[in-house]
């Protein structure tokens, strides 16, 4: 991959130096028994810093998700979720097969579900509907181009769903991403959930795996349906050393991503056939669609050519990620490209 751009997204990393050692020394046990030492470490980090009772080592986020919606639901019931959820279009339709639920899609402006927009899809349960039994928030939102849900609007949700005696499940893959753009800290920004899943794997750096936290009750049942789904782990350990490294060093360097995903979207602005919402650029995702009719699968092609990595979202959507192993220079290098190809495209239409 020397001499690549990849932005495709933030789970390209690869593991730094520190990573690696930390790898090579792990003490292991076998996890599955409870026995790794490295692992049982970084839960007691993870379930620390969220304040929570426990929390569980996953091998994705989409199975940490799965966990989630499988404790908080009974089969036949809903799962309200923002329309663009990654619960809904990137996990293979699980909440379907492994929780027997339905996801219930609520559109909502910029990606950020508000209490306004949940409350009028709650169902109890009756003769002819089928009840809800989670709400599910996801902060960034990934395809609305990582926009931070506020402090002030998981408050209503959070007062509102204990009102209507409903649990709600966070989605933070890049919680720690919104972290840094809200200037509030994880706990905070997340205490009200019931559970949280968070990735090491993605803006953190990490190789494998994210974490569900949540109360020590919900967390011993995770462990047993983490089995049912094929992520009992072993000698864990090694990727578990990887992920404390993550954990308690690459969060206070996210604003650098979040800085370069800027100077890209900004670069973009200016070019007449980009559609780009400067606004919703708070964090490392950049996601812009194309005017006049320019392909985005052709765009991404051309970048390729140039060994620049980009990402395709239907016919006329491409999303940029940005993360540690892409710098300044790599981004101007990739908007000069990006630049270039637009233009040209536009010229031989």
């Amino acid at each position: 991959m020397a001499g690549i751009i990849d932005l495709r997204s933030d789970t390209v990393t690869r593991p730094t130096p520190e990573m690696r050692a930390a790898m090579a020394a792990a003490e292991v046990g076998d996890d599955v028994y409870g026995e790794d030492p490295t692992v049982n470490q970084l839960e007691r980090r993870a379930a620390e810093i969220f304040g929570r009772e426990a929390a569980l080592f996953v091998p994705s986020g989409t199975m940490g998700n799965q966990i989630a919606i499988r404790l908080h639901t009974q089969p036949g019931q809903e799962v309200i979720a923002e329309s663009r959820a990654h619960i809904l279009d990137w996990e293979m339709a699980t909440t379907a097969v492994f929780s027997g639920c339905l996801v219930r899609a609520v559109p909502a402006q910029r990606g950020i579900l508000t209490w306004k927009e949940i409350e009028p899809a709650i169902y109890a349960r009756g003769a002819f509907r089928a009840s809800t039994g989670l709400i599910e928030i996801e902060n960034t939102a990934n395809l609305a181009g990582g926009v931070c849900t506020p402090l002030h609007v998981m408050e209503e949700i959070w007062a509102g769903a204990k009102e209507r005696k409903l649990p709600v499940h966070l989605d933070g893959a890049r919680i720690f991403n919104a972290s840094t753009a809200l200037g509030v800290d994880v706990k905070t920004l997340t205490r009200g959930c019931d559970t949280v899943m968070f990735c090491l794997s993605k803006g953190l750096g990490a190789p494998v795996g994210s974490m569900l936290v949540g109360s020590a009750e919900r967390m011993a049942r995770a462990r047993l349906f983490r089995k049912a789904l094929g992520g009992g782990m072993r000698q864990a350990g090694v990727l578990a050393a990887a992920g404390l490294i993550a954990l308690e060093t690459m969060p206070g360097r996210l604003h650098e991503d979040h800085a370069h995903a800027r100077l890209l979207a900004e670069s973009l602005a200016t070019l007449e056939q980009v559609a780009i919402d400067l606004e919703s650029v708070e964090t490392n995702i950049v996601v812009f669609r194309l005017r006049g009719g320019l392909s985005a699968p052709a765009i991404v092609n051309r970048l390729r050519e140039r060994n620049i990595l980009i990402s395709a979202f239907g016919p006329d959507a491409i999303r940029l990620v940005t993360h540690f192993d892409v710098d300044r220079a790599a981004c101007l290098t990739a908007a000069e490209a990006l630049t270039e190809a637009i233009g040209t495209a536009t010229a031989a239409n």
